[in-house]
């Protein structure tokens, strides 16, 4: 996997914008607190669903994969001028 500087931030801005996609779609979230962790892979999945991303492998479905591949997503959403992606 491709290291960027700004992979912590651009994952939190995933999760930002994932949620926001997901309450857009209708999709209720649970009223108890969840982890980053948590959140990435109820975002993975509706993405998945949505055919917006492609699935990993079964075998490769981890913490660090998805959130890998929540990256990449939101790198390609974002304008090439914006200030993470540089």
């Amino acid at each position: 996997m491709k290291k960027n500087k700004h992979d912590a931030q651009l994952f939190k801005t995933a999760i930002k914008i994932g949620l926001a996609y997901a309450l857009k779609r209708g999709y209720s979230l649970p009223e108890i607190p969840l982890s980053d962790p948590q959140k990435a892979e109820i975002i993975y999945r509706l993405l998945v669903q949505d055919k917006l991303i492609i699935a990993l492998p079964q075998d490769k479905e981890d913490g660090p994969q998805i959130k890998h591949r929540l990256v990449v997503w939101i790198s390609k959403q974002l304008p090439p001028e914006h200030p993470l992606l540089n």
